[in-house]
């Protein structure tokens, strides 16, 4: 499963980099199989293991005990009620009916983990001269950096590249892909998976694990050994999600289609 990586040699250690997983449980299982079956054991996430999907308890549990992890505008939005009213009317209900779940006292014993996992999550986090958010090195929690901004906002991303050295991971538009600072941007199919880095600032997003917005229904991550990034896509069991969020009424039965289109 997953097909980056085939034909690299990576002399350092691995470590797989996540984000988005939006409580998608089954495409968080598959990502994390075909992690485990390269011999990776070193995963950080890029924020938002809630939000959108139907299974956030269950994703916490996985996630709070991968590795690190930084804090996500939904995450955010759990937490802080007010941090929900920009969201759009169905981004909104999930995260009500998230922080419902985490809030049953049926599950308190439980749920009380959950919350402080949560609230303890860090908003960005910097090693070895790399740069982890969830959305930019200029607003790590809330702002968009899309693929468009290098023809449309060319001051946006100068300010953006102003704020760091060296490399900087993200996710937040589920839309995996490389900027550099001369104001290019690579999708994965540009590069056939793999960036090599160099000198050059450069803004590798790793694309969602349970909602990928780039035409592909397969879920994604990146792989990362200092030297180079790898882009991976596994394939998972979208329809079984879209059921699940089917029986939730407080779910947008679009969350659930969107995931067939990778939308």
């Amino acid at each position: 499963m997953g097909n980056g990586g085939q034909g690299l040699d990576f002399e350092e250690k691995l470590r797989a980099i996540v984000s988005d997983i939006h409580s998608n449980l089954e495409a968080l299982s598959v990502v994390l199989a075909d992690i485990r079956s390269r011999g990776v054991t070193d995963i950080l996430c890029l924020g938002d293991v809630v939000g959108y999907g139907p299974e956030p308890k269950e994703c916490i549990d996985i996630v709070s005990k991968l590795g690190p992890c930084i804090l996500g505008n939904h995450d955010e939005a759990t937490l802080f009620e007010t941090e929900a009213d920009y969201f759009n009317y169905r981004a909104r209900a999930a995260i009500e009916w998230t922080r419902e779940q985490l809030e049953d006292v049926r599950d308190s014993e439980r749920n009380g983990p959950r919350w402080a996992f949560l609230g303890e999550l860090e908003r960005t986090k910097s090693e070895n001269g790399v740069l982890f958010v969830h959305g930019s090195p200029r607003n790590p929690v809330k702002e968009y950096i899309f693929p468009e901004d290098v023809i449309y906002n060319p001051e946006k991303m100068a300010s953006i590249f102003s704020r760091f050295e060296g490399t900087c991971f993200i996710g937040h538009t589920h839309i995996p892909g490389v900027f550099t600072e001369d104001q290019m941007y690579y999708s994965p199919q540009d590069i056939e998976s793999s960036y090599s880095i160099t000198s050059k600032k450069a803004i590798v997003n790793v694309g969602s694990v349970g909602q990928p917005r780039d035409g592909i229904a397969d879920a994604s991550y990146a792989l990362f050994d200092g030297k180079q990034v790898t882009f991976c896509r596994v394939p998972y069991d979208y329809r079984k999600t879209m059921r699940k969020i089917y029986n939730i009424p407080a779910l947008d039965k679009d969350l659930a289609d969107r995931l067939a289109e990778g939308r």
